[in-house]
């Protein structure tokens, strides 16, 4: 069976470069998410003022991959710890954030969070948001497999492959070939 989840945590071509190489996921989409303006496109979300985060849409087969399991990666990828921010992109538009389509959804990305907070996982608090998914707006053509159509785009040489290392390290079974 298919289901959807709508994550944030920072720029959506990394977010998206993580998600496109796991085991299970059928399909990566970048888009807004979480904000008032209706329509945003890459310019608006960049002025801060939208109230829209950059997201992935990650669509996933429950029977290889469980929401909790995709959850796990993508608190690994990027640092649930900083509101606002991950590495030198800042403001509201690259927040941590869990996008959820139903309570369960809800109760899932609450009990990860729970356990990740309990074991120490993290040295400061997860400010991670888990929230209803509200309207959803699919970016630009040219932001879609941004990072496999510009492997040499400097921002992306430089941010995106630590965070596939530690996909890599930490979940090597759920790795596409």
């Amino acid at each position: 069976m298919l289901d959807t989840i709508v994550l944030g945590g920072g720029c959506f071509w990394c977010v998206e470069s993580v998600f496109l190489s796991v085991v299970g996921v059928k399909e990566v989409e970048s888009g807004y998410a979480g904000g008032n303006t209706k329509n945003p496109d890459y310019r608006s979300i960049c002025s801060g003022k939208t109230g829209h985060a950059e997201v992935v849409k990650v669509s996933f087969d429950t029977e290889k991959i469980s929401l909790s399991q995709i959850l796990e990666i993508f608190f690994a990828t990027h640092d649930p710890t900083t509101p606002n921010r991950q590495g030198n992109d800042v403001g509201t538009q690259y927040r941590s954030v869990v996008m959820c389509h139903s309570q369960e959804q809800k109760d899932i990305a609450q009990e990860v969070i729970s356990t990740l907070g309990n074991n120490g996982t993290f040295e400061n608090p997860i400010v991670t948001e888990v929230v209803d998914l509200k309207d959803y707006y699919r970016a630009e053509e040219y932001h879609q497999n941004y990072f496999n159509k510009n492997p040499y785009q400097p921002y992306c040489v430089f941010s995106i492959p630590p965070k596939l290392q530690k996909l890599k390290k930490y979940f090597p079974d759920q790795v596409s070939a």
